[in-house]
């Protein structure tokens, strides 16, 4: 009897959180593609903010974010120079 009332719990559970359980999907699955897009940019050659924005039609303002949790986390490092701004490039 115990069994059937967890499951039955469980389903509740599951169909009171479908919205933000969604919601996290999709939210995820959008960083995925922006992090492979900027992975792909910057894989080869260093790039500044502003080219690689422009290169992936994500805001320029986003992908500093990225950058920024990326280099935190080791993944690009920031190189030389251009202008105003440094470009960066993953880490191999």
């Amino acid at each position: 009897m115990g069994e059937k009332t967890d499951k039955e719990a469980i389903k509740k559970l599951r169909e009171k959180r479908k919205t933000s359980v969604e919601r996290a999907k999709k939210a995820m699955k959008t960083h995925n593609k922006f992090m492979r897009k900027i992975k792909e940019q910057i894989k080869t050659e260093g790039k500044t903010v502003p080219e690689i924005a422009k290169a992936t039609a994500i805001s320029a303002s986003q992908i500093l974010w990225y950058i920024a949790s990326m280099k935190k986390y080791g993944q690009v490092s920031e190189g030389e120079k251009d202008g105003d701004y440094f470009k960066y490039q993953l880490v191999s």
